[in-house]
């Protein structure tokens, strides 16, 4: 859990782990440290895919009480997603938004838009702007 700040936390999910850490890389790059960031990728075994215990655990790592966004690349993600917003329960799952936006750059701009204190339905509709 990250308690040194209030700004929404961002979540990073694809089917490939090195999509997944690259991106959370770049994030890091763009924003620093202002922002709660963690990512999952692959299925439990490292290969292609999703897996919602792994989801779950890097909302963990991102959470915030200003709420979480995820991004996810693939349906399969979404979907993993959904089963690890689930599984957080009430009233944690209330702060948990997945993002209909592009991975790399709807998670860019909503952690810039979340390192300067948005809140999470702000994060959200920054980042979902940019789809078509």
């Amino acid at each position: 859990m990250n308690a040194k700040t209030p700004n929404v936390g961002i979540v990073i999910v694809s089917h490939s782990p090195l999509v997944a850490k690259g991106t959370a890389d770049m994030v890091r790059q763009m924003v620093g440290d202002s922002v709660p960031l963690a990512w999952s990728g692959g299925n439990s075994r490292g290969e292609l895919g999703t897996d919602a215990g792994g989801i779950l655990k890097a909302i963990d790592e991102a959470w915030s009480e200003a709420g979480v966004a995820v991004f996810v690349d693939l349906g399969g993600a979404e979907t993993n997603s959904e089963m690890a917003i689930e599984m957080l329960g009430s009233p944690r799952s209330q702060k948990v938004s997945i993002c209909n936006a592009p991975v790399v750059e709807g998670a860019v701009i909503a952690a810039a838009e979340a390192s300067g204190g948005a809140s999470l339905a702000k994060v959200v509709a920054t980042a979902e702007e940019l789809s078509p």
